[in-house]
Order: structure tokens, then sequence, then C-alpha cells
């Protein structure tokens, strides 16, 4: 990452922990302040505008949980759906792994 990136994400941590909105002019203001050289205008630009509209917090709170979720939901869907025939795949499914590793094939071989 660099200093740019580095700066204006800061920049925008600090304006949301304050309840600030974020914006280009503001962050380069906080850039400017922090006494941090060459940060053009642009990169300003692009954090206020991927931002906008967003709660910062709770992206940070979320990091780790994106995508996971879907998965389960969607099969149990599935399951709903389809009624017995879903369990019934998946066990053809793991039948099929196993017998790649009877064969002496593997991720690490």
């Amino acid at each position: 990452m660099s200093n740019a990136e580095l700066a204006s994400s800061y920049a925008a941590l600090i304006l949301a922990d304050d309840g600030v909105e974020i914006t280009a002019d503001k962050l380069q203001t906080l850039i400017k302040a922090a006494n941090i050289q060459d940060v053009e205008p642009i990169w300003t630009s692009i954090f206020a505008k991927a931002l906008e509209g967003k709660d910062i917090k709770e992206l940070l709170v979320n990091v780790g949980s994106g995508g996971g979720a879907a998965a389960p939901a969607g099969a149990a869907a599935g399951a709903a759906a389809g009624g017995d025939e879903a369990p019934a795949e998946e066990k053809k499914e793991e039948e099929k792994e196993e017998s790649d590793e009877d064969m002496g094939f593997g991720l690490f071989d």
C-alpha cells in the first residue's frame, strides 16, 4: 500500500470516528494537517466516493463475516426446496472425494 492510500485510509477512519461526513476536502485537510507529503487529490476523491453513504464502523465490525454466511443459507434453501434429494447428492459428492484420496492424489503430493 502506498503512503497516499494509507494516509487517505487513516484520515477516513478519523472522520468516521468523529461522526463527520467523509468528503475529499476533509480528507485532504486532515492529510495536510498531518504533514504528509505527495498525496494527490485523486486519492482523496477515490476514497470519498468509495465510502459515500457507507457506515465505516459497520464495515470494520463485519470484516470477517462476508460471504461465509451465504453458503449455509443457500444449502438450507436447497434442502428445503429439494426435500430428501439434497442429502443424497451430498453423499455422492463425499464418496467421489474419498475415492480420489484412495488413488493417492492429494493437494500436497
